[in-house]
Parts: structure tokens; C-alpha cells; sequence
């Protein structure tokens, strides 16, 4: 699984759990949530750029194939 995907996964539970403690008052599960979302978050901002730098390295060795370096 991606860190992409891992990261909606943990934005997700952590939107629950923020809404489930509204909803029962309780303050730090819905700090928990929050911190699961910016988790979830960051996660998907690190699977974003993985994805950029394997394009931008296959990108790099396409022109060194064809001309044999």
C-alpha cells in the first residue's frame, strides 16, 4: 500500500475519532483525531513526492538509454 493510500486511511480514522469525541465530549480524543489527520497528512505529502522522484528518475535515464551513456 502507498504512503499515499496509508495516508487517507489515517485521515479518515482520525476524522472519526475527532466526531466521536464531539459528539461524547471528550477533548482528547478529538485532539487524537486530529493528530491522526495530520498524520495521515503528512503521509500522503511523502507518498506525493516519492511519486515525483521516481517519475522525474525515470525521466532522467530515458534520454541516457537512447543515446548508449
Amino acid at each position: 500500500m502507498a504512503a499515499k493510500d496509508k495516508g487517507s486511511m489515517d485521515k479518515i480514522k482520525g476524522k472519526a475519532k475527532e466526531m466521536t469525541g464531539k459528539v461524547t465530549g471528550d477533548r482528547a480524543q478529538q485532539a487524537e483525531g486530529k493528530m491522526q489527520q495530520a498524520r495521515g497528512e503528512a503521509k500522503k505529502a511523502k507518498g506525493k513526492t516519492q511519486e515525483r522522484v521516481q517519475e522525474r528518475t525515470r525521466e532522467a535515464e530515458r534520454p541516457a538509454r537512447r543515446t548508449g551513456i
